[in-house]
């Protein structure tokens, strides 16, 4: 597809307003006669699809049009706001939600403030334009395509109250009442949850990038861990990162709210390791009695009695078995080394250990799969009586196998895995839970959601304070992100670590520089 617009800064957000109605467009940003000129006939384009957007002001009114031509024949809009009697909320650069409505104020520049109010314009010329080309493509979240939408409607609550929020999603960001009911419901179950950044809290993030096999859909920056694999020299590197991480909570004075073991796999570490890592982050650290301490033990093929006695006895609160799926076969097509009756063996294992919150993960729209497959692995998830369940939306990213590789496997139509959400949610509500956080990635299934339910007394507060960019996160391990959330709570800077496991050992010392510096800024 071309793209033609007279503001080339906003192609990334234009983009990805093109694919949530084309998911594999390739968008060429080209130049043409008279596509700078609103007042000219709609181009003349040699390509099949081609999308202008033109962005302009007529005094205090910030205006947008969008015209779409497909095989001859074309599709327009324009879009006009003022913008001058409400002030909209103001995300930093780096936020994922970039191009939502700002709030005027928090230091911003008015150019600054322009450029977000353009570019709000020219996405919703853009996807109303598209939408009537493509009206059958389904949209819940209408023109959202940022990963925190209940993170906006909070904001949105704070600045208009509820009903002037429910009508800014609604009627400016086309969400569907489903959605948006949705979204409603996990905001009213996180405010009293949440803490604010100036709280004087601060989590935990360590990262095992490291897996025994690699899933068909994964796009994470995990390695197989093989005989070669210098695991030793990870875990030396990943023990000084946290000695030097524990050092700056204590000069800051924090105290620590939750800590997240994640991966890749962590359980993919042996016995004598997996002891070792947790015993040194408890102590450096200092864990309180009592602190969320979260372990993604995730695939049953790595877990054994044993590594489920050390997670214990190391004070970890919470676990994951994630099963993905319960059926065999799909478990074998997308390269999990494990079966359904391993998962109930290690589930049920984990429970007569003591573990009284464990949470499973199960995706939707995995290849080959029906709804009567999502059905059969909920009946077999109810027997085993989880504290929280996870139901993600496959997401095809383009680093994954699954993207490679895509003709070989048939993957569920939209509508189907529409029906394997709604599974997933009724299992969840009949065992007593309730939707507490969401998030929604790129190259999703019907541009739908990931939604993590959860019993009342067993939510993860790691999960809410990540998703929702309310609280520091100081992360240790290749490929791990750092975040400060500023005192205000509005504004949030990053340190990344290297995704390249050797990079990551040899420039330990810098991050913690950078990190250094990032949390006694200003």
């Amino acid at each position: 597809m071309r793209l033609y617009t007279n503001r080339e800064d906003f192609y990334n957000d234009l983009c990805e307003v093109i694919r949530l109605f084309v998911p594999t467009a390739t968008v060429e940003l080209s130049d043409a006669p008279g596509a700078f000129a609103r007042e000219t006939d709609p181009m003349s384009v040699q390509s099949a699809d081609a999308l202008r957007v033109m962005v302009w002001r007529e005094g205090s009114v910030h205006c947008a049009a969008a015209d779409f031509v497909q095989g001859g024949q074309t599709h327009s809009y324009t879009y006009k706001n003022s913008f001058s009697d409400v002030q909209y909320y103001s995300y930093s650069e780096q936020d994922p939600l970039g191009g939502s409505f700002p709030i005027v104020g928090f230091g911003e520049d008015e150019y600054l403030r322009e450029k977000r109010y353009q570019k709000r314009c020219a996405k919703i010329a853009a996807f109303r334009t598209l939408r009537m080309a493509y009206p059958m493509t389904p949209l819940p979240w209408g023109s959202l395509t940022g990963i925190r939408p209940t993170r906006l409607l909070r904001d949105l609550e704070d600045s208009y109250g509820k009903n002037g929020a429910l009508s800014l999603m609604a009627n400016e960001f086309d969400v569907s009442e489903e959605k948006l009911a949705l979204a409603e419901r996990i905001v009213g179950v996180q405010r009293p949850i949440l803490t604010p950044a100036d709280s004087g809290n601060i989590d935990i993030y360590i990262g095992i990038p490291f897996c025994r096999t690699r899933c068909l859909y994964c796009s994470f920056a995990s390695e197989l861990r093989t005989r070669r694999t210098d695991m030793a020299g990870y875990l030396a590197a990943l023990k000084k990162d946290i000695r030097k991480g524990a050092a700056l909570v204590r000069e800051l004075g924090l105290n620590v709210r939750a800590c997240y073991v994640g991966g890749g796999t962590p359980t993919i570490l042996t016995e004598e390791e997996l002891a070792d890592l947790l015993g040194f982050a408890a102590s450096t650290y200092g864990f309180g009695e009592g602190m969320e301490f979260t372990v993604e033990a995730g695939r049953p093929d790595t877990i054994t009695e044993g590594k489920l006695n050390i997670m214990k006895n190391s004070g970890v609160t919470r676990i994951s078995v994630n099963p993905q799926t319960m059926n065999d076969r799909t478990l074998i097509a997308v390269g999990r080394d494990h079966t359904a009756r391993d998962i109930e063996l290690c589930f049920l294992k984990a429970r007569e250990i003591g573990f009284d919150s464990i949470n499973m993960d199960l995706i939707a729209g995995l290849p080959g799969e029906t709804a009567e497959d999502m059905r059969r692995t909920v009946e077999a998830v109810e027997k085993l009586g989880p504290d929280c369940l996870t139901v993600h939306t496959l997401a095809i990213k383009r680093s994954s196998r699954l993207h490679e590789q895509l003709p070989r496997y048939q993957l569920p139509p939209v509508a189907e895995v529409e029906k394997m959400i709604a599974i997933g949610a009724k299992a969840a509500e009949d065992m007593g839970m309730a939707p507490y956080y969401m998030y929604r990635q790129k190259y999703m299934a019907g541009n739908m959601e990931n939604v993590g339910y959860s019993k009342p007394d067993k939510i993860c507060l790691y999960n809410i304070d990540m998703m929702e960019d309310c609280l520091s996160i100081l992360a240790h391990g290749a490929g791990a992100m750092t975040k400060r959330v500023f005192p205000d709570g509005h504004r949030i800077e990053r340190v990344p670590n290297p995704k390249d496991i050797a990079t990551y050992i040899a420039k330990i010392d810098k991050v913690d520089e950078d990190r250094v510096k990032l949390f006694h800024a200003e």
